[in-house]
């Protein structure tokens, strides 16, 4: 795994202590297709490649697909009489982060016999000429994945794509089963879409709130 330098941007200690986050899912999502008119309700199925084949994860990953098909209108039918074949993809990568923040620190939090001359007319905190104030530099190091997803809807009849869409989202969670009920939900997010246009797409966890002096934690 690669490491990677990030400088951040000063911060005030004491509001960032305690500072708190809800985690998201950001995904980066890219549509490619020519989805004609009239098959609102064709039917479908799915095509393994042969690792897929008996492999218990695509199996879960096929499920959280059916629903959203499925809620689009389309219906799943046996191989022989479908007219759409569904393949997905999907794989996830890690690197090491090491992140470096400037960080405004006020000193007479941390000394217990100083009180700062809060009757300056420049308010305290803000007084130009308060030693009391310095910068430090923070460093915190975490594992960043980048996890993908990739879906191709082709017509049975002649093997043309009709639909191709991946999804490419990066955070702190190393779990893909996990991520992936999300990841599914931004591929099929507007659809068909608007083809050959990147879109962001932002999903809540519903997970407990984060809670962290980095605002680089925010990503699930």
């Amino acid at each position: 795994m690669r490491s990677w330098l990030i400088i951040g941007s000063l911060c005030v200690a004491a509001a960032m202590a305690g500072c708190t986050t809800t985690p998201v899912v950001r995904s980066e999502v890219t549509t490619f297709h020519e989805w004609p008119s009239g098959m609102q309700q064709a039917t479908y199925a799915f095509e393994p490649s042969a690792e897929q084949q008996n492999n218990l994860e695509y199996r879960a990953y096929q499920s959280l697909i059916r629903e959203e098909l499925e809620r689009l209108g389309l219906r799943a039918s046996d191989q022989a009489a479908a007219q759409l074949k569904v393949q997905f993809r999907y794989r996830i990568d890690a690197r090491d982060m090491r992140v470096i923040d400037q960080v405004v620190v006020d000193s007479a939090y941390y000394h217990p016999f100083y009180r700062p001359y809060w009757g300056s007319p420049f308010g305290g905190f803000g007084d130009p000429f308060w030693p009391h104030a310095y910068v430090e530099q923070r460093e915190s190091q975490y594992v960043l994945y980048t996890r993908r997803l990739n879906i191709g809807l082709t017509q049975a009849a002649d093997k043309r794509k009709l639909f191709d869409v991946t999804v490419v989202s990066e955070g702190r969670n190393g779990n893909l089963a996990g991520v992936m009920p999300y990841l599914v939900k931004s591929a099929f997010s507007d659809f068909p879409g608007t083809s050959g246009v990147p879109r962001r797409i932002e999903l809540q966890t519903g997970q407990e709130k984060l809670y962290s002096a980095d605002n680089h934690l925010s990503a699930y």
